[in-house]
């Protein structure tokens, strides 16, 4: 099969286009003929070596995790899905990954795609839909009529979120520099803060929850806009354990959950239109060098969607 393969970490230049081995099936794994796959930033983190404390990767390394695709075999103990299947999946980040044209997958990592999406559109959907998902609705417990803060709504979780969050029945702030300001109440966010003009703190009131995509000096401020006993999540580094007892409130660092019976949820959420998929790019495969440059630049409107079959 075709894949972009890794022997090394570095900068874009060590993504090969080349052939290898399909990979094998486990009991419990499905085949995914991938239609998809998208570019997220934890894609170049790994690249550039960044995560190798954190995850030992071995060489050669395929990376990406979304796919949309066909079920094209199935492992001997599958049993909730046939060949023939359009699925839609964010695999585990221990095994070869998503940019090649098949990828395995444990079938209790797989959903149905949505119907009314597109593959590069479903492809765009499980990392983001499932880190959104884990950080306000299984960690935060966010429920209807809270107020809800996301930190970068523009990018992929970030409009994921919004979105989510007006799903529940939430009132949503989020930042976004000038040019997205208009994006940004589009996705639903009820108060839109241009950072290019404004510091938050200065003009939001306080909020049950921060979801933070950004990290740093800009998570730490975050502390000064919630409500006592109030949570906030983080998708980047480990809050300030110190800052979150000087302000009563929960902080956690997240790891997001890979669950095929969220991303169902997630896909009837999709199908019924409260979330809309927000893809800024599409390209092919064997492009993804650049996908990876836009991608690290920061500034990437939700999704960079890569075609593959």
């Amino acid at each position: 099969m075709k894949a972009i393969v890794m022997e090394q970490y570095g900068h874009a230049d060590v993504l090969n286009y080349t052939e290898i081995d399909e990979p094998e099936l486990k009991p419990n794994d499905i085949l995914i003929e991938i239609k998809a796959t998208s570019v997220n930033p934890v894609d170049w983190q790994i690249r550039e070596g960044y995560l190798q404390q954190a995850i030992p990767y071995e060489f050669p390394l395929i990376i990406g995790w979304d796919a949309a695709g066909v079920v094209k075999k199935i492992g001997s103990d599958v049993s909730k899905f046939s060949v023939g299947d359009e699925v839609y999946s964010s695999p585990d980040m221990m095994r070869n990954g998503t940019y090649a044209e098949y990828v395995a997958v444990d079938e209790n990592m797989v959903a149905k795609k949505p119907r009314n999406l597109t593959f590069e559109e479903a492809a765009s959907i499980p990392l983001v839909g499932l880190t959104a998902w884990t950080c306000l609705v299984d960690v935060a417990k966010m429920t209807a009529g809270e107020r809800v803060f996301i930190q970068g709504g523009p990018g992929g979780v970030g409009s994921f979120a919004i979105q989510l969050a007006k799903a529940y029945g939430c009132w949503v702030a989020t930042t976004g520099s000038g040019k997205n300001v208009d994006f940004l109440k589009q996705l639903g966010a009820d108060q839109v803060i241009n950072y290019e003009e404004e510091n938050f703190e200065d003009v939001l009131s306080p909020v049950d929850i921060v979801l933070d995509t950004l990290g740093g000096d800009v998570q730490n401020r975050s502390f000064k806009v919630l409500k006592k006993g109030g949570r906030l999540t983080s998708t980047t580094t480990a809050p300030d354990e110190q800052l979150a007892n000087d302000y009563e409130v929960n902080a956690y660092q997240v790891s997001m959950g890979r669950d095929g019976k969220t991303l169902a949820k997630i896909a009837e959420l999709l199908e019924s239109e409260k979330i809309k998929p927000v893809v800024e790019h599409v390209m092919n495969l064997s492009d993804v060098k650049e996908g990876h440059r836009m991608s690290a630049t920061g500034h990437a409107r939700g999704k960079i969607v890569l075609k593959v079959h």
